[in-house]
């Protein structure tokens, strides 16, 4: 009886709590139609039924699932790869003061510079197909560095001279310590890494416009005028991003969970 209460109660404010989510969407969506309606031109506005009505007629092709292949896999990789650089480059930033004093200058310059700037400068060495991978890596480079960092920084230190006395070896401080006080520095730099990685890796696309990339179809809607094309590339960027987040979130979560078990 009282699991069944605990059920309902838990089921209500989900209820309640996604409801409301739903509800200002709906409230933006009509808002949005409302606007289209009264500009009447579809190529300032696109309306939501013409856009939706483009994405079915996207969704159902070849070319499209190829398109978000070509560029979900070369920004996700970009992501990656400057995921494990900055938590290497932090290790070895508060292992060695003098690696922090010489690594400061870079990340300021890479965090203080224009992304249209790195593009153009990128474009001149790299291979437009290539472009996304390297600007996405750049963008979230410096907010992994500097989130790990500062968690590794703020690592309780009664945690670590307890660690001394019982003379707990590297591997399990790393597991039970390092692991527990960095994780939420971690999700921060991931949540903040992820949305500047789309929206970087998809600008260098647009610019650099490679073959068969979601970038190379918006440039093509602005250069053709198509505003629902426009909208539902949009529109899929935004989806792919949220999902990749919430998913590689949740996935990180349970390695850390599984780590510290053992």
């Amino acid at each position: 009886m009282m699991r069944s209460i605990t059920n309902d109660k838990r089921r209500d404010s989900w209820m309640k709590k996604y409801g409301i989510q739903v509800l200002a969407a709906a409230f933006w969506i009509a808002v949005w139609q409302l606007a289209s309606m009264w500009l009447g031109q579809e190529i300032l506005l696109a309306s939501p039924v013409s856009v939706i009505k483009k994405l079915g007629e996207l969704i159902v092709t070849y070319d499209f699932w190829k398109s978000v292949g070509f560029s979900f896999g070369r920004i996700v990789l970009g992501f990656l790869l400057a995921l494990v650089t900055g938590c290497i480059l932090a290790v070895v930033a508060y292992r060695f003061s003098f690696a922090a004093v010489l690594f400061g200058p870079l990340i300021t310059v890479i965090k203080s510079t224009p992304v249209a700037s790195f593009i153009i400068l990128c474009l001149i060495w790299i291979p437009s197909r290539n472009l996304s991978v390297f600007i996405s890596f750049l963008m979230v480079l410096p907010v992994v560095y500097t989130n790990i960092l500062q968690g590794i920084r703020q690592t309780d230190r009664k945690l670590l001279e307890m660690a001394d006395v019982f003379g707990v070896g590297m591997g399990k401080r790393i597991c039970y310590i390092y692991i527990s006080q960095i994780l939420p520095y971690l999700l921060t730099a991931c949540t903040l890494g992820l949305g500047l990685c789309w929206k970087a890796g998809v600008a260098a696309e647009v610019i650099g416009v490679p073959s068969g990339s979601i970038g190379e179809k918006l440039y093509h809607a602005k250069v053709y005028l198509n505003t629902p094309d426009l909208f539902a590339w949009t529109i899929v960027i935004i989806v792919i991003s949220f999902l990749f987040e919430k998913c590689f979130l949740a996935g990180l979560r349970a390695v850390v969970g599984r780590i510290e078990k053992h």
